[in-house]
């Protein structure tokens, strides 16, 4: 147990910190980040208090120095901590304001996946409407492209996951608003639950279908009806096809479910 006595702590005393030698199966750093923000959220580090040195993190933890920085880099990109000048880093003033962001860590179960399906209809839908309406002649070869590279690797039996999210970046790029790029684009390819989701799904094959081939064909009909719907520049049949691609999706995966899952 490590205790700090840093700025900001009460003036009963040093608060001891809960910190704990890392195990050997997970990622290092990762494992740091999860250790400090539970220290924040606790108020064993309250705000404006200064972490405790690298050196001790190191002793604290059990790790290399480039472990500890890695740690402190992530925890600053997710507005957590702030760096002063020669001082050292300190939890931040406002931790409320850190960005949105997703652990693919934490896609384990299926209700995590239909939670995720849902938040990308909210956002998919509306981008394969504009892209019918923006699409110009070099966005759209590349969402037919990118459906020809789906085709091919689903007809030979690949998972075609990178196809599979390819195709949707395709779509979002097509939009002409960068956003929607770079929200899928932040999102990665565990936006494919069939390669994030780590339930193995009934009969040892895809959601729902007793056969994985079965599976990717469908998948293959209901990405021909929306790319067919993009190229014709048809917005309202563009989004109800990418709205009834990803509630099936949802449905697959709701399907899968037990109660409390």
């Amino acid at each position: 147990m490590l205790r700090h006595a840093g700025v900001g702590l009460s003036s009963e005393g040093p608060a001891p910190l809960l910190l704990r030698p890392l195990g050997q199966a997970r990622n290092r750093a990762s494992e740091v980040v999860e250790q400090l923000t539970a220290e924040i959220a606790s108020g064993r580090l309250v705000l404006g208090a200064q972490l405790p040195t690298e050196q001790e993190m190191m002793a604290a933890f059990g790790v290399s120095r480039s472990v500890v920085r890695e740690a402190v880099a992530a925890l600053r990109a997710d507005g957590l901590v702030t760096t002063r000048q020669g001082l050292g880093c300190f939890v931040a003033s406002d931790p409320a304001r850190r960005p949105f962001r997703i652990d693919p860590d934490g896609l384990g179960s299926l209700r995590d996946v239909v939670d995720l399906m849902e938040l990308r209809l909210a956002v998919e839908v509306e981008a394969a409407g504009l892209a019918a309406e923006r699409g110009d002649a070099r966005a759209l070869r590349a969402v037919r492209q990118a459906l020809a590279a789906f085709e091919a690797a689903a007809g030979r039996g690949d998972s075609s996951v990178g196809e599979d999210f390819a195709f949707h970046s395709a779509i979002a790029a097509a939009t002409g608003n960068s956003q929607f790029a770079r929200f899928l684009e932040y999102l990665g390819r565990f936006i494919i639950p069939r390669q994030s989701i780590r339930v193995q799904p009934p009969h040892h094959g895809e959601p729902g279908q007793g056969e994985p081939g079965a599976y990717l064909r469908m998948l293959e009909a209901e990405h021909r009806a929306i790319a067919a719907a993009i190229l014709a520049h048809d917005a309202a049949g563009a989004r109800l096809a990418m709205r009834d691609h990803l509630l099936r999706s949802r449905e697959r995966y709701r399907g899968m479910m037990t109660p409390g899952r």
